[in-house]
């Protein structure tokens, strides 16, 4: 094992301790308080989910790819399934907080009746099956096997996946196509609380407070947007060159840097939340505190609770 083989193996442990432990915080912040039980949070908590499975899954998963361990064709291809499955459920899961936001913000007067609890739950089982559907179309044929081949290899993504499938239908359709919507819905809610800001320049103190927290909670989930963004973009170029420029030839390192990009975004959102999220930053202290390194007993929390959800939301930095 050479020494580019070390370091990608230490970098993609440090990636999975940090996203599995990071966003579990996450999903015990959201547990612990009832007002963050709300449409926005449930969705945020999807997108933990599928960052744990990064952690738990995926960086794993990765090393074994990495390793090239000889494996059979469609157990290899499976495990190439699953790290497809988790990147869409990603995308699904900030498209959905994408469009909470912005009806939020559209349909200020009726949300609450337009976005019951019934619609959250089937939103949620959409993005999910989408993202498990999506991700296994491989398994179903479109992949790289053929009859003449050694059904056992050295597992590696190219010698499975279709490009065609990644570039294609993965990227094009799955991803790019969900990015471009959330840019758009992300711009028109700023045009939207831009505009009412304007409007209610004049009016009572706390209308001007609510639309600038809101305003405030926006641009901290456009960053998690920005940074997933950052982070896939790379290796989604990388593929879209090599499936288009046959003679290209992409160094490994620089290779094995975009693909730890993309793993490592799975660890910065709980970063996000805490730097950009008053109450979730104090959470995260009090959690560790009690729970970690058991300096002292548990704080009462029942402000927290009785505050209401929106401003426990929108409540930023």
């Amino acid at each position: 094992m050479n020494t580019l083989h070390i370091v990608y193996i230490i970098v993609e442990v440090l990636i999975a301790v940090t996203a599995t432990l990071g966003n579990a915080l996450v999903i015990c912040v959201v547990r612990r308080i009832p007002a963050y039980q709300n449409t926005t949070f449930y969705f945020i908590v999807s997108l933990a989910l599928a960052d744990i499975a990064v952690g738990v899954l995926v960086a794993p998963l990765a090393v074994v790819l990495r390793l090239e361990v000889v494996l059979h064709f469609y157990a290899c291809l499976f495990i190439c399934c699953i790290l497809m499955i988790f990147c869409h459920a990603s995308i699904m899961s900030l498209l959905a907080i994408a469009t909470d936001r912005y009806l939020r913000v559209k349909l200020a007067i009726r949300y609450k009746a337009i976005v019951t609890r019934r619609r959250i739950w089937a939103a949620l089982s959409f993005c999910w099956i989408t993202s498990l559907l999506v991700g296994l179309v491989p398994m179903f044929g479109w992949n790289l096997r053929k009859p003449e081949n050694p059904i056992y290899l050295k597992c590696s993504y190219p010698k499975v996946m279709s490009m065609d499938y990644v570039v294609y239908f993965s990227f094009f359709s799955w991803i790019l196509v969900p990015l471009l919507i959330m840019c758009a819905l992300y711009s028109e809610i700023f045009n939207i609380l831009q505009t009412k800001l304007k409007q209610n320049a004049t009016s009572m103190k706390g209308t001007r407070i609510l639309y600038g927290r809101e305003f405030k909670m926006i641009k901290s989930l456009a960053l998690v947007l920005f940074l997933f963004i950052v982070c896939w973009l790379p290796l989604l170029i990388i593929n879209s060159v090599s499936h288009f420029c046959q003679t290209c030839r992409v160094p490994l390192p620089v290779l094995d840097v975009a693909i730890l990009l993309s793993h490592a975004n799975s660890s910065l959102n709980p970063i996000v939340y805490a730097l950009r999220i008053k109450r979730f930053r104090k959470m995260y202290i009090l959690i560790l505190k009690t729970h970690v390194f058991c300096l002292k007993q548990e704080p009462d929390t029942s402000k927290m609770e009785n505050t209401s959800s929106d401003q426990v939301i929108e409540e930023s930095i």
